[in-house]
């Protein structure tokens, strides 16, 4: 076993977006665990938006990590020692322990993993945190009706690609709203949306009025920022709208410049009777039995489609992370820990 435990620590709070000169490498002692503890080696590290809100001075009002803590967030690991009775050396786990090397846990965080049944990375991706919140916003929050338009933002994203297929397997119309061609290509030709729209488009607005001749029943929200302005006009009456991210605004601490759209949303709730509701799935946690019990068998079956961008290399952690606000990536990062 290595000397030492490679980590990346939060170094300061970001000043708007995420910069390399937030995190901090380290190197300590490789912990030992205690009687009823596990030492675990971290093998996969997820790379996720929501990892901006755990960074404090942000938009969220999560509580944050501190500084001088590892950076959070989930991992796939392999237990080194234990001494604790419901794990055994080479037992496969899903942890928080975040970006290092390796971790103390006393078990009550970590989720066995069985690679027979389904490939390690999934255990990040369709069947873990990304897969929960597309399958919790859209099964525990509104019932959406059969044959209603369901518009998803940030649609080729990894959860709102998610959250595309369950709306298409429980009967609804789906319209994707993705930036640029290749996702848009990837929505109507991988994922088989019935209309997709490119938010950087010149034309975006007349591709949602075509998109949505009969406007929208239900929107699940992952990005914010100026779409939504723009989709909120085509709710109908009674829609329902599920906020599940908005990943414009996550490195913002003021209001956006520009028009004040408040009013108007406030009115269309008012005259449209607009249902809007918002989930985090740190309060719903206990319902991951349930959604294994749906979405493994889909998954291990190739009844739902994902996509996982796999890059090699613990260094490239931070820099990773910071491509997921640019617009440019696709798919589910994850980092194999070379």
């Amino acid at each position: 076993m290595p000397a030492t435990n490679r980590k990346f620590t939060l170094a300061a709070r970001p000043e708007g977006a995420a910069r390399r000169s937030d995190f901090a490498f380290i190197e300590d002692a490789v912990p030992s665990p205690a009687e009823g503890e596990v030492l675990l080696r971290n093998i996969l590290f997820s790379i996720d938006p929501y990892q901006r809100n755990l960074m404090g001075n942000g938009s969220s009002e999560w509580p944050v990590i501190d500084i001088g803590a590892p950076m959070g967030g989930p991992t796939v690991a392999v237990i080194e020692e234990s001494r604790h009775p419901g794990f055994a050396t080479g037992n496969y786990v899903q942890s928080w322990s975040g970006w290092q090397d390796y971790a103390i846990s006393d078990g009550s965080d970590l989720r066995k993993l069985d690679p027979d049944t389904a490939p390690l990375p999934t255990a990040l991706g369709p069947l873990g945190l990304t897969g929960f919140t597309a399958w919790y916003g859209m099964t525990n929050v509104h019932e959406f009706k059969a044959g209603g338009t369901l518009v998803i933002t940030g649609a080729a994203g990894s959860v709102g690609s998610m959250a595309v297929q369950l709306g298409k397997r429980r009967g609804l119309r789906v319209v994707g709203v993705a930036g640029g061609k290749d996702k848009v290509a990837y929505l109507k030709d991988t994922l088989g949306v019935d209309a997709a729209i490119d938010y950087k488009a010149e034309d975006f607005e007349e591709q949602v009025r075509r998109a949505l001749p009969e406007g929208i029943d239900a929107l699940f929200e992952n990005v914010g920022g100026p779409i939504f302005p723009v989709l909120m006009e085509h709710f109908n009456t009674n829609a329902k709208m599920v906020i599940c991210g908005t990943i414009s605004d996550y490195s913002e601490t003021e209001p956006p410049a520009g028009p004040n759209y408040l009013p108007r949303l406030i009115s269309l709730i008012h005259y449209r009777f607009v249902d809007i509701k918002a989930f985090a799935t740190p309060f719903v946690m206990h319902l991951m039995p349930e959604f294994l019990d749906e979405m493994t068998p889909l998954v291990v079956n190739g009844e739902i489609t994902y996509r996982e961008d796999l890059l090699e290399g613990f260094d490239s952690l931070p820099n990773t992370f910071m491509t997921l606000f640019d617009g440019t990536h696709s798919g589910k990062k994850l980092i194999v820990k070379a």
